[in-house]
């Protein structure tokens, strides 16, 4: 109860107890900074319920989202007067000030770090227990608050300013909010638990034993989104590839078998949109339970976006656990299967553990792979050994292939060409397609410029290199210009350097023009930096410069690696042999991103005198296009 708290959380018995159990539920220790928020936050917060009469209320302390991976800070429960169970969400925060954006109100900034307003936030953990907790079962109440126990008015009105679309109805309570005045009534009120009553223990029971899974009518909003969607348009052989995947699992889920299915195909042959619309079809499909899941966050941030706040849970990143609420009834689409964790190198050793449970727990998994997209070592499955796994668990398998690629402006020629170009030995071809813009460029100054020409044009330019220079530079911006080329030409030597793009996961408020990381392929500013095999895997963009640096060159008629010249920790002490795997299928990626152009160019001279033998030269007309 909150008065049983109020007792014992000044207590630091109370308190390494709480260390103990959070560790116990959530397998690592919280932070000390984590620790010292709760010793400042639970005992003002449990101070203002019990001023507000609130006491034989419960309270839950740092619950868990398990769908999503967040925790809500405190949740009161009572029953509301209709008999339901009502639960209130409190997210806690010290802070005195902050900064926001008129042109960001979903966002404040604290100190060096970008965050959702709190506002949006309470909102999302509001959703998130109607949409996954709330049934027939469990009819449940939901409401939110902030509370800023240590914030002035000033701050307070400041934050409601600056409150986004749809958020508004979630108080912002302040250091003034939180005194019972005029009444103890009124500031339960305020808390939002003004009208609520001790729930039985039985319903408490029922709240924390209920599985966590999406309900009828987040499925159905979602599916209503993707179907919708113009971005999730199949065309062609998508549409047929589509129908045999859902062939396959309806027949899988009529029979009552377990299986597996492995859809492969190269870059642009639409394995993202598939899955997409799949999810589409799953979430209007009765009683179902499904997970579009990708180890990439790039991609999982992209595509919550591009679906909305219904993806929540839905859509999530699958890296080394496995998402609470994957039941024996539920069907898993992992898109970009070859990016899958296999800690610590499955080479050497049995199935990856975590696919592998995860794989063994669904009813029927659908992977999306391509196997030349495999680009370190504690990453990558292949398809034989799915369909290896799949035998061994007694599990149905099927393979469908995709070999209709959109991308590339639809080039059979080029994706042919380079395959060749990037064969470990042999002879390459020359270019000689007319349906992609493809070339070689000589210098840097001329990537820049083509890149700046397209960008002022309204398209989509970015510039992208191997791992060959330090990538030191803080994760927020101002960013070093660590990619760095000098080079001599024509007109003498010259030196070009710019910053890798930004890590951190949302844009910087002080600097909107340049892209949090899962954004630098798709949003304003994103040209002015530098992209890598992982922050640009997985999208696309029109136009595409492929900076080949030293750890890869030609010498005569094969590539040699040279993984001393990568600065990628994933390849230290490993032997040249395996790196130019690794090295072969990251310049594949990068080059197979532009979906109507691309430029290569490498820093290698022998290298560089290799490409201008197979591609045309780019026309340095200033209007060229």
């Amino acid at each position: 109860m909150v008065s049983e708290v109020a007792r014992d959380v000044t207590q630091p018995a109370f308190i390494e107890a709480c260390e103990q159990r959070f560790t116990k539920v959530f397998g690592f220790a919280p932070s000390r900074d984590e620790v010292r928020s709760w010793q400042r936050s639970w005992p003002a917060l449990m101070s203002t319920l019990c001023s507000a009469g609130l006491g034989e209320l419960r309270v839950l302390l740092e619950y868990s989202l398990p769908a999503t991976g967040e925790r809500i800070d405190a949740l009161v429960v009572g029953e509301a007067p209709d008999g339901r169970l009502c639960t209130v969400v409190i997210e806690l925060k010290q802070w005195t000030s902050v900064q926001t954006s008129p042109y960001r109100p979903g966002m404040a900034k604290i100190g060096q770090r970008t965050v959702q307003h709190p506002a949006r936030q309470v909102r999302g953990y509001v959703r998130y227990l109607q949409d996954w907790i709330s049934r027939d079962e469990i009819p449940l109440l939901a409401d939110g608050i902030t509370v800023l126990h240590d914030a002035g008015p000033e701050l307070i009105h400041q934050l409601q300013e600056g409150v986004a679309h749809g958020a508004a109805d979630f108080p912002l309570l302040g250091r003034d909010d939180l005194a019972a005045e005029p009444s103890r009534e009124a500031l339960a009120e305020r808390l939002g638990c003004a009208t609520l009553q001790p729930a039985p223990q039985q319903s408490i029971k029922a709240f924390l034993d209920a599985e966590h899974r999406p309900s009828p009518a987040l499925l159905a909003r979602a599916g209503q989104v993707i179907e919708g969607n113009d971005a999730f348009t199949l065309l062609g052989d998508q549409d047929l590839a589509l129908q045999e995947v859902w062939h396959s699992v309806k027949a899988s889920q009529e029979r009552g078998t377990r299986s597996t299915i492995v859809v492969t195909g190269g870059p642009g042959t639409g394995k993202t949109v598939i899955a997409c619309r799949l999810l589409g079809d799953l979430c209007r499909t009765p009683h179902a339970n499904p997970r579009l899941l990708s180890p990439s966050g790039t991609l999982t941030r992209q595509l919550k976006r591009t679906v909305g706040q219904t993806s929540r849970g839905l859509i999530t990143t699958f890296t080394d656990k496995i998402p609470t609420g994957v039941t024996a009834d539920s069907i898993v689409l992992l898109d970009e299967a070859h990016r899958a964790r296999t800690y610590p190198d499955h080479s050497r050793g049995a199935f990856p553990l975590t696919l592998g449970k995860l794989l063994n727990q669904a009813s029927v998994a659908v992977l999306f792979l391509d196997e030349q997209q495999i680009v370190r070592p504690t990453e990558g499955v292949t398809l034989d050994e799915l369909e290896q796994h799949a035998r061994d668990q007694d599990r149905a398998f099927s393979h469908i292939d995709l070999t209709t690629q959109f991308r590339c402006n639809g080039s059979s020629a080029y994706h042919q060409w380079i395959d060749q170009f990037l064969r470990p030995e042999g002879p390459a071809a020359p270019w000689a397609g007319s349906d992609y813009d493809l070339a070689v460029i000589g210098d840097p100054d001329q990537f820049t410029h083509w890149v700046i020409a397209h960008t002022n044009n309204g398209r989509t330019a970015r510039i992208t290199a191997g791992f060959c220079w330090p990538w030191e530079s803080q994760a927020a911006p101002p960013l070093r210009p660590e990619v760095e080329i000098s080079w001599s030409g024509p007109e003498g030597p010259g030196t070009w350097a710019r910053p890798w793009n930004a890590r951190i996961e949302e844009t910087d408020l002080d600097h909107p023009q340049v892209p949090g990381r899962p954004y630098w392929a798709t949003d304003a500013g994103g040209h002015e930096q530098v992209g890598c095999i992982y922050t640009a895997q997985g999208m696309e963009y029109a136009y595409n410069v492929v900076i080949i640096g030293n750890d890869l060159v030609r010498r005569g008629d094969k590539w040699v690696a040279r993984p001393d010249k990568s600065f990628d920790s994933a390849f230290k002490n490993i032997l040249p042999d395996r790196y130019l795997r690794y090295a072969l299928n990251s310049y594949r990626v990068l080059a197979t991103r532009g979906t109507r152009g691309t430029r290569l160019y490498s820093t290698d001279p022998e290298t560089q005198a290799h490409l201008e033998t197979l591609l045309p030269q780019h026309d340095r007309r200033p209007d060229q296009s």
